[in-house]
């Protein structure tokens, strides 16, 4: 008995730590082709990075000559390898090799009583710079870079002097080369480590991870983990809820099972999952968004003199006066649509309570009838541009009456008009920022 109670308290933290985990109603996967868009743009960045180098001011002396290097400048960047790979585990790898670096710095010699000024172009060959951006979630749940491993190296440095004196004092360059070298190698890695921890983190720290979609809704697109990298790609786990502006709070719990991608053949794969959809239903739901009221210039003439037909004993024995009295339709989803997704395709479930109603002037509108309708779309999602688009149709419609079984078999003629009817109301006004 010790043993397994020893056993069931040793599984407590486990079993808590796995209910905890909120599931992702977002994943995105960025493969290795997805990585290859960003290649160029990543050279081009580190390129304009290295180049805004500076380097203190040198000064010394070799026997008899008193120099001053200063005004040093990056005049060209040849990356002849550059790649950027990820680096499973951590994050990405940019990494240079056999390249180089075009220099041009000021100088002034001193030698005896003879003064020299003039330029010095000078060049850094065998480049190297291995440099990996470790990849995190912040406190807010946006993606950041929480540190840079970086190591360069150069493997020699020419140099070319100019001026009255250029061919007395070449035998300089090796002292001056061998001093530039190493400090030219100090400041590549400082220079990679401001470009990602500052530069692409206050990028980073610019997007949000709440947002309005519209004037009813909002949606949580934060980060859940840590991105997981591995060598083919990096997953990105977000959390994909919406919620209602006037009372964000009030959001739907995440029960639905998580989004699995297992391809790598595309640039970039989003998976949603069934919360995804349902935390965006039931939030326009909330916001009162999914009713519908169709009455005066907005009734179809043919469907008003069916109703008007459907409904004559009725106004006859309520009052025979209503029967001149304009009719009207009032539409409510008494739920929050439910999405189901299969390797089929995915399906919308809705239903909702029709009211017929008579509409006498200057007094309360007269229920007739009140009939449950049920529907389900066949919902189809895409990508138009930047934003996400769903496409539904309708599959299945019912309507019964919500008073006798004799009244739903009354009803059966309106099942065509109202099928048409309800198709014609957006079910989805949502579209992804």
């Amino acid at each position: 008995m010790a043993s397994c109670s020893v056993s069931i308290y040793f599984l407590l933290p486990l079993i808590a730590a796995m209910s905890a985990a909120e599931p992702p109603g977002c994943k995105i996967r960025i493969t290795n082709r997805g990585l290859e868009m960003l290649k160029y743009e990543t050279q081009k960045f580190v390129v304009e990075e290295l180049s805004n180098i500076t380097m203190p001011e040198m000064k010394g002396n070799e026997g008899r000559f008193q120099y001053t290097i200063n005004e040093v400048k990056i005049t060209e960047l040849n990356l002849t390898y550059a790649d950027l790979a990820f680096q499973p585990g951590l994050g990405l790898l940019f990494e240079v090799q056999n390249s180089s670096i075009a220099l041009s710095f000021q100088r002034r010699v001193l030698y005896w009583f003879f003064y020299d000024t003039g330029a010095i172009n000078a060049s850094a060959e065998g480049v190297n710079i291995h440099t990996v951006l470790h990849m995190t979630k912040d406190e807010l749940g946006r993606l950041k870079i929480s540190n840079i491993t970086c190591d360069a190296s150069i493997a020699k440095m020419k140099m070319k002097f100019t001026g009255t004196l250029g061919r007395v004092y070449d035998f300089l360059a090796t002292f001056l080369t061998t001093g530039m070298r190493f400090l030219l190698n100090q400041q590549i890695c400082p220079a990679m480590n401001h470009a990602g921890l500052v530069l692409i983190n206050s990028l980073l720290e610019t997007i949000p991870v709440r947002t309005e979609v519209d004037k009813y809704v909002g949606i949580d697109y934060s980060l859940l983990s840590d991105p997981v990298v591995t060598s083919r790609s990096l997953d990105m786990d977000f959390r994909g809820m919406f919620f209602e502006l006037g009372n964000e709070s009030n959001t739907l719990v995440n029960y639905a099972v998580n989004p699995i991608v297992r391809e790598y053949d595309r640039m970039v794969y989003l998976g949603l999952s069934e919360y995804f959809f349902d935390s965006g239903l039931y939030s326009y739901y909330k916001a009162g968004i999914f009713q519908m009221n169709i009455a005066n210039e907005r009734m179809p003439k043919d469907l008003e003199l069916l109703l008007r037909t459907t409904y004559f004993g009725t106004l006859m024995m309520m009052n025979p006066a209503l029967v001149e009295y304009p009719i009207s339709l009032q539409l409510e989803l008494n739920s929050a649509p439910k999405t189901t997704i299969k390797t089929s395709g995915a399906t919308v479930a809705v239903t909702a309570i029709v009211t017929v109603m008579v509409l006498p002037p200057g007094t309360a509108p007269v229920q007739l009838s009140s009939m449950t309708m049920e529907a389900k779309f066949n919902a189809k999602v895409s990508m138009k541009g930047k934003r996400l688009a769903v496409h539904a149709d309708l599959r299945r419609f019912k309507i019964f009456s919500n008073q006798s079984a004799l009244e739903s078999l009354a009803l059966i003629p309106l099942q065509g008009p109202l099928k048409t009817m309800f198709c014609l109301f957006s079910l989805f006004p949502y579209k992804a920022p």
